[in-house]
């Protein structure tokens, strides 16, 4: 019996043997499997103010095109060590965010996917709604939390990484690098100037223009599933008066991509072309004006969701443009300017005449953001394009991770590398070039970047809310303290003090995630540091082929992270610089002991959690609490019909538009679905051609002046790919009468157009 009972003990342990050396086998030969998944992440649209720029009067008033939540999985087989990447068209990642992503998954998957080998990350598009992080500092402008756009980012988290799990099979992950010209510029560069010159005598920008691409190829068709890039340029090309929900450039190319490659498959180049019509645009005049608007009409709550273009059933390609060592890195690509004389901004302070509002950034586009964002969009489509086409350098090996918690407020430091010369962090403070804002975006009037004194009246302000103490006002020199948010605690924290750091290995890839905004030079040295770690503790297993990416604001967010250099500038990247003078060789030492535990196969320490503050959050904003078409009209109903072209027909570029009644959009995100839809009329169909995840469709919110009730525009931008044919604008929607009444949802089409 006992031989029986050993020999069956032997040849399952022989099984497991082979089972885990099949997995290595194929990772060693390049078979991973593989996974994408991508969900709508869109939150309200009207009267919620948007995360980045600060600016209390921004808020959300409509959609340019939709945000998603995009995934790869990565596994050595099905039962071997994997990690997710997920990629946000929001302004960063939330730690609160994260923590209850994780409860969720634990309910669906147990253990399989933790904080350890998950990776959520944001692009930093300023034109996302706000109200989803749990410090007080980053909710002040948005009123506090704000349930509807946290649900909508946790919700498309899960579900992208859901389809992503679900979509795992063997495949190929090939890699691929080259340089993006052109779609961004130092914005701090006199900072910049301050490292060392035999530091930046080797590189030959003072920004990074890399990007580094993943190309996903299933196995068993050859079928490209995904590419996910990483590439440091802000999200800022939509500037602080944009009101119109955008993913900003990095958004606006992945919409790109993703559409390049939908029309590459398809038998025919683009949405529109595979139908037919007339080419006597007479009868299509004739035809136009004979269809009239609709009138407000019920319909369904996922009716919407029929008439997207892209319908999203799991087995779309996803492209992700992905953040790197952003801080001081600016799309606005043509340089800062005095909007009153000109005149190019002072050098140091990037302000005009001493006033920092004055000095602003342009990009490609100027003075038209919207085409700013297209052409930084493009620029790094194209070269994602590029180095897909182009990506033959297939990755192999293993699949690993490390990640550890660390409170970032009080780690002491080695300044030297002998031990000898020792420093500390602080806890989080922001300095007077926080206020000063930047050349994207500027702040409060009366400072300027740069600024490391507080006039007595600032002191006096500042005071009121709390007193830094003097350890901290020591500690944080030569930044001057204007907010010591690390020592505010009422009515709950409004700084991060405990932070998440991260490494994952894709074979030779290693992305390190960091939970903020790494300049360029700083992103620079944690990328040397880290590689020299992982080389000489890894026994031959890393080389100089090891490429390392940085994934910017991962995980959970904390600002800045500059050079001790610029820091002592203080600039807006070093003002924004929460733990002091030394917070980058604190993040450099940190990363350096979770290189070495991979290099060596060693484990590491979870660390101090970080806390779970939603059941304390404040929330002023109001919710809609009901609304009513006007008398004698229902809601789709038009205000504002097409206004017809004297020629009669609208020609590329021409922006016809419509007006309907109808009601706030946060009743109903319509996730998966849309909002405004332009149709074209084949036969006796009307087919959707455009939808709000279009570049060139805008759906707006708006009140109507005297009586206050609601208004949806339709305006399409006609692109220059639409073909001739009969058009018509078209508008979901859905209300409420009392906040406790049910859903009602509504839709409404406009008259008929044509397009010559």
């Amino acid at each position: 019996m006992g031989s029986k009972i050993n020999q069956h003990l032997y040849f399952l342990s022989l099984i497991i043997a082979l089972v885990f050396g099949f997995a290595l086998i194929r990772s060693a030969d390049g078979q991973y499997l593989v996974g994408v998944g991508s969900y709508d992440m869109t939150g309200p649209a009207a009267g919620i103010n948007m995360m980045g720029y600060a600016n209390l009067f921004q808020n959300t008033a409509g959609i340019h095109f939709r945000l998603r939540a995009r995934t790869f999985i990565v596994a050595e087989s099905s039962n071997g060590t994997r990690f997710a990447f997920v990629n946000l068209d929001a302004g960063m990642a939330s730690q609160l965010v994260t923590i209850k992503v994780l409860e969720k998954l634990k309910t669906r998957f147990g253990n399989l996917y933790t904080e350890e080998n998950i990776a959520i990350s944001g692009i930093h598009t300023h034109a996302g709604p706000g109200g989803y992080l749990q410090y007080l500092i980053y909710s002040i402008t948005s009123l506090g939390f704000v349930q509807q756009s946290f649900d909508a980012i946790v919700t498309a988290i899960v579900q992208s990484i859901v389809q992503a799990h679900n979509n795992l099979k063997p495949g190929s992950i090939f890699i691929s690098k080259g340089d993006v010209e052109n779609a961004g510029i130092n914005r701090s560069p006199s900072a910049y100037l301050l490292n060392p010159a035999e530091e930046r005598a080797q590189y030959p920008e003072n920004v990074d223009k890399e990007m580094t691409l993943l190309k996903f190829v299933d196995a068993a068709s050859g079928k490209s599933i995904g590419a996910f890039n990483w590439y440091a340029t802000h999200g800022t090309s939509m500037s602080r008066d944009n009101l119109f929900i955008s993913g900003d450039n990095k958004g606006a190319a992945a919409r790109f991509f993703e559409d390049w490659f939908s029309s590459k498959n398809e038998s025919s180049s683009t949405t529109t072309s595979k139908f037919s019509t007339s080419s006597d645009i007479g009868k299509l005049m004739e035809k136009s004006k004979t269809i009239k608007a609709t009138g407000g009409q019920q319909c369904g709550k996922t009716t919407s969701q029929g008439f997207k273009v892209r319908k999203n059933d799991g087995s779309l390609f996803v492209g992700a443009f992905c953040q790197s060592n952003v801080g001081d890195v600016t799309p606005n690509v043509l340089g800062a300017f005095c909007i009153d004389s000109g005149k190019p901004c002072d050098f140091n302070h990037s302000s005009c005449h001493g006033d920092d509002q004055l000095c602003i950034g342009r990009g490609p586009g100027y003075p038209d953001e919207i085409l700013s964002t297209k052409i930084i969009g493009e620029r790094q489509f194209q070269k994602a394009v590029d180095l897909f086409n182009s990506a033959t350098d297939q990755l192999s090996g293993r699949i690993d991770y490390r990640h550890v918690y660390i409170n970032f407020t009080n780690i002491e430091v080695g300044l030297d590398g002998t031990g000898n010369n020792r420093g500390k962090t602080c806890p989080a403070a922001l300095g007077p070039g926080f206020a000063a804002g930047t050349t994207d975006g500027p702040g409060v009037f009366g400072f300027q970047q740069g600024d490391t004194e507080i006039n007595k009246l600032w002191k006096q302000l500042r005071d009121v809310l709390k007193k830094p103490s003097q350890y901290q006002e020591e500690c944080q020199k030569p930044k001057a303290v204007l907010l010591s948010s690390g020592e505010m605690f009422e009515p709950y924290a409004w700084a991060p003090a405990v932070l998440p750091i991260q490494i994952l290995r894709l074979g030779k890839l290693i992305i390190l995630s960091v939970p903020g905004e790494f300049t360029t030079m700083a992103g620079r040295r944690l990328r040397e540091a880290v590689k020299d770690t992982l080389i000489n503790n890894g026994n031959g297993e890393f080389d100089n082929d090891t490429h390392i990416v940085i994934a910017g604001l991962t995980n959970a967010y904390s600002q800045y992270i500059a050079t001790f250099e610029e820091y002592a500038h203080q600039r807006y990247e070093a003002a924004s610089t929460l733990y002091g003078p030394h917070t980058l060789p604190a993040y450099i030492q940190e990363f350096n002991k979770l290189a070495q535990a991979m290099a060596k196969g060693e484990k590491t320490t979870k660390g101090p959690s970080p806390p779970d503050l939603s059941s304390v959050q404040l929330s002023l904003s109001l919710n809609p609490t009901g609304d009513s078409p006007p008398v004698g009209k229902k809601f789709g109903d038009i205000k504002e019909d097409i206004n017809q072209p004297k020629d009669g027909s609208f020609n590329k570029g021409d922006r016809p538009s419509a007006t309907f009644w109808s009601a706030n959009p946060r009743y109903d995100l319509l996730t998966e679905g849309t909002y405004a839809v332009v149709e074209m009329l084949q036969g006796k169909r009307w087919i959707p051609v455009y939808d709000d995840d279009d570049f060139s469709l805008y759906f707006k919110w708006s009140l109507e002046n005297t009586s206050f009730h609601g208004l949806a525009t339709v305006e399409w931008e006609v692109p220059t790919e639409a073909i001739p044919g009969v058009y018509r604008l078209r508008h979901f929607g859905s209300s409420k009468k009392t906040v406790n009444s049910t859903n009602h949802y509504f839709t409404g089409a406009s008259s008929a157009f044509t397009v010559s």
